[in-house]
C-alpha cells in the first residue's frame, strides 16, 4: 500500500510484480552499478538524458528540464499509465536522481507515488534479490497529463520573491557552499541573497533513512517560522538535491514548496548576487 512519499523497503517489496519500479542511481558507476544488480524489471533512470537534458547553463542551470512532450513520452515507454504504482530507489539517500523523478513524476499529477527510503542498499537489506537483465516494460502511449506543461519557479519569480518576507528561499547546499567558501563546479561561489541554508544531508540519518515525520516537521518548523509550505521555494546547484528537500517537507506534511530548477548554476551566471 502506497500512501505517503516515502516507503519501507520492506513495504516496497510486496509490491514486487505489482507496482512499476524506477532505479534512479546516478554518477559515474550508476550504470555498472545498475546492471550488476537492480529491482527485476526496474528499467535505468538516467539523470543526464532522462531527467534533464545538456544545455546552457544560463538557461535552466546545469540540469534543465527535459521538454516536457519527450518527459510524457519517456513515462510512457517505462510502462506507466495514470493509475500504475510507481516506486523510486537510487543510492543516494534519495538526495540525488530518485527525488527528482519523484518530482517530476509529481508535476505531471502521477500517483501513486513513493521513493524507497534507505534506496537499493534498503532493498537489498529487505531480501530483494537484484536482476542482472536489463527489461522491456510493455511500452504504453505518451502519459496522460493532467497538466500542459512544466509548472517551476524560475529567476524572474525568484528575483522578486527573495526580498517580500512573506516567502522563504532555502538553500539545499552545503554550508561550505552556502557561504561562498568553495564552489568546485560553477563559475561563481555564494548564494542568492537572501536565501537560507538548509542542507539536504541534515534530514537523513547516519544509516541513509529520512528522520521521522516528526522530527522533519520540528525542524522545518524552526527553519521556516510561519511561511506557509506553499511559500517556500528550494534551490541547490543544478536543481536536483533541492528535490530531496522537497520531498522530505512533503513527508513531514508540510505539501506545496517549490523547485527553482535553474538553480544556483543558472542564477550566478545570469545575475548579481553572490555574498
Amino acid at each position: 500500500m502506497i500512501s505517503g512519499p516515502l516507503i519501507r523497503a520492506e513495504h516496497a517489496a510486496r509490491e514486487l510484480g505489482e507496482a512499476v519500479f524506477l532505479d534512479a542511481r546516478a554518477g559515474g558507476d550508476a550504470r555498472s552499478n545498475y546492471l550488476a544488480g537492480h529491482v527485476p524489471g526496474a528499467p535505468y533512470v538516467d539523470l543526464e538524458t532522462d531527467l534533464s537534458r545538456v544545455g546552457d547553463p544560463s538557461v535552466g542551470g546545469r540540469h534543465p528540464l527535459p521538454p516536457f512532450g519527450e518527459w510524457l513520452e519517456r513515462v510512457g515507454a517505462w510502462g506507466i499509465r495514470r493509475s500504475t504504482p510507481v516506486l523510486i530507489y537510487d543510492a543516494d539517500n534519495s538526495g540525488m536522481a530518485a527525488a527528482r523523478c519523484w518530482w517530476m513524476l509529481r508535476a505531471i499529477g502521477h500517483e501513486p507515488l513513493a521513493v524507497v527510503d534507505g534506496g537499493w542498499a534498503a532493498l537489498e537489506r529487505a531480501g530483494v534479490a537484484g536482476e542482472t537483465t536489463e527489461p522491456s516494460p510493455e511500452a504504453m502511449p505518451a502519459y496522460p497529463s493532467q497538466v500542459d506543461g512544466w509548472s517551476s519557479i524560475n529567476a524572474v519569480e525568484v528575483e522578486r520573491l527573495r526580498t517580500d518576507p512573506s516567502w522563504c528561499l532555502v538553500d539545499a547546499r552545503a554550508p561550505e557552499r552556502y557561504a561562498g567558501d568553495i564552489e568546485p563546479i560553477d563559475p561563481l561561489a555564494g548564494h542568492v541573497p537572501g536565501a537560507i541554508n538548509a542542507y539536504w544531508k541534515s534530514y537523513v540519518d547516519e544509516r541513509g533513512y529520512f528522520l521521522d515525520p516528526d522530527e522533519l516537521h520540528r525542524r522545518f518548523g524552526e527553519l521556516l517560522g510561519n511561511t506557509p509550505p506553499e511559500r517556500v521555494v528550494c534551490y541547490c546547484g543544478s536543481g536536483v538535491t533541492a528535490c530531496h528537500l522537497l520531498l522530505a517537507l512533503e513527508a513531514a506534511g508540510l505539501c506545496g514548496s517549490h523547485l527553482y530548477v535553474g538553480s544556483w548554476s543558472e542564477w550566478c551566471r545570469t545575475r548579481a548576487g553572490a555574498i
